[in-house]
């Protein structure tokens, strides 16, 4: 198997240390060198400019269902043109009564190249195998629906 491994790094820079004064603003670092400034969301005091751990895992979960299917089509001599999701997460309560990330949409849109599309039912069976195998999704209890475009 193999591991990933990030850094996050927040400082005080000053700023009052009270509930709503201090910067929800950090930096992600990533192994091979990308970095991303990560924050809180707009509603929990974040700044629209950083990415929210919310959208991190609604971006993953989408990114992993699209690698898995590109995969699996591959292997299946489904030739793929390109690849489009608007995935949604949703917030709410979950069962213990707590805030969690209840919910996301996949609405991913595939254009196959021509004469290599599944049929119809193919098309499910080539969603739901991705959705089985892609390790995000099996890594979450939270709810994934594929609503294909």
């Amino acid at each position: 198997m193999s591991e990933h491994k990030t850094t996050i790094q927040w400082k005080r820079d000053g700023k009052p240390f009270t509930p709503d004064g201090y910067s929800r603003d950090h930096e992600w670092n990533f192994e091979r060198g990308q970095r991303l400034t990560g924050s809180a969301a707009p509603a929990y005091l974040g700044s629209a400019h950083g990415v929210d751990p919310e959208e991190a895992l609604v971006v993953a979960l989408s990114s992993c269902h699209m690698l898995t299917l590109l995969a699996i089509a591959a292997k299946k001599g489904w030739v793929i043109d390109s690849y489009a999701d608007e995935a949604v997460g949703t917030l709410g309560k979950n069962d213990a009564g707590r805030i969690a990330l209840t919910g996301v949409t996949l609405r991913p849109k595939i254009v196959f190249a021509e004469g290599s599309a599944p049929d119809a039912e193919g098309l499910q069976r080539l969603h739901h195998s991705a959705h089985e195998h892609c390790f995000i999704a099996n890594s979450v209890k939270t709810e994934v629906t594929i609503e294909p475009q």
